[in-house]
């Protein structure tokens, strides 16, 4: 029975190293409550908490607050150098040197001023709220031409939704080219993982060497996917093979999984690749009876694949790795056929309140 108590308590406190300083001062003002000396209060802790455990010194200082009339087992906000130079002119002064340069360190501002670094960092992040932010890779820093071209492009797009509504939307068939690498490394967010603060931290190689990939081409609407097609080995996406792709492979799959779609009139959606804008492109689409809608250049963020799609299906093969361009394929495939309609839907759908975020930012870029 010894022995059963015994390991139940290392048990307890394992459980309980974690604890915080204010937790611990809560227990000792319970204890004391309870009429327990300072001393027996540490000696009980001490079995539950272990090497965490508040030193003696601290639980006798914390039992006299209590015994004082303490109430709060909070520390006390000590006022000192931080309080002496929070004043309106350093925080003008800190203002204006963060606006001068976006990139000034805390430690320049600190030295500049003849403040501390404590105050310093209090100025800029609780008082001003400035944060330091990374910036966004962006397809292209956009000309005043360029921005009004997207803003033209989906207010044409928006005009003929509010004429046509939903069944716009409907006869949208959308479709893009990517690699699919035979392995595709986890992002910095995906290999996060639970440690302690003293286990060693995992490391990953920022490169590996390229084990081969396999050239995608997927069209889909708002049901799901109507064609997944794979370039062969050592050939390129030319615009005698995109215009092949159309005519003797999209047009049979739409005609077979999308019945009436042919009748209504299909409104291809894709970007301004060269195989997908060549005249012999052009002049395919045309033959087809299709109608290519507009999409300005340098815009992936209007493109369904781009925004919605390839970014989830990389996500999925992360840290995976394929032997074979079946074994990518397999994968690809599975991972489509695993997707709900709504999934599909959504992303078509979304194009709405994108092309209306876009004319609001005046064509520039945006992320949601």
């Amino acid at each position: 029975m010894h022995e059963h108590r015994h390991s139940i308590s290392i048990k307890m406190a394992a459980s309980l190293e974690t604890c915080t300083c204010v937790e611990q001062r809560s227990v000792i003002r319970f204890l004391r409550s309870e009429g327990l000396k300072p001393i027996e209060i540490h000696r009980r802790m001490k079995v539950q908490y272990g090497d965490a455990c508040l030193s003696q010194q601290q639980v006798y200082e914390w039992s006299r607050k209590f015994a004082n009339g303490v109430t709060s087992v909070e520390d006390a906000p000590r006022p000192g150098q931080a309080q002496r130079v929070v004043t309106t002119q350093n925080i003008a002064a800190v203002e204006a040197i963060v606006m001068e340069n976006r990139r000034v360190t805390l430690n320049e501002i600190a030295e500049c001023l003849k403040i501390s670094h404590g105050s310093a960092h209090h100025i800029v992040h609780d008082v001003l709220q400035f944060h330091k932010v990374t910036a966004r890779w962006v397809p292209r820093l956009l000309t005043p031409e360029l921005r009004e071209r997207r803003v033209d492009a989906c207010e044409e797009l928006l005009r003929r939704f509010q004429r046509e509504g939903d069944g716009f939307l409907a006869r949208i068939v959308t479709g893009d080219e990517t690699w699919v690498h035979f392995h595709q490394p986890e992002t910095k967010r995906e290999s996060k993982e639970w440690r302690h603060s003293t286990s060693p931290k995992p490391k990953k190689c920022r490169t590996e060497p390229s084990a081969g990939k396999v050239m995608l081409t997927l069209f889909w609407d708002e049901k799901g996917v109507i064609l997944e097609h794979y370039t062969p080995r050592g050939t390129t996406v030319t615009s005698a093979s995109y215009s092949d792709l159309l005519k003797n492979h999209l047009r049979p799959a739409i005609k077979s999984k999308r019945r009436g779609l042919l009748s209504s009139g299909v409104l291809l959606q894709h970007d301004n690749a060269r195989p997908h804008t060549a005249r012999t492109t052009v002049a395919t689409i045309t033959d087809l009876r299709f109608e290519c809608l507009p999409h300005p250049p340098y815009s992936p963020d209007l493109a369904p694949s781009d925004f919605h799609m390839f970014g989830p299906l990389k996500e999925s093969m992360g840290g995976k790795r394929f032997r074979s361009e079946e074994e990518v394929r397999n994968a690809v495939h599975g991972w489509l056929c695993g997707q709900p309609k709504e999934f599909f839907s959504k992303g078509i759908y979304a194009l709405c309140k994108r092309w209306r975020t876009c004319i609001e930012r005046g064509g520039d870029y945006f992320e949601k």
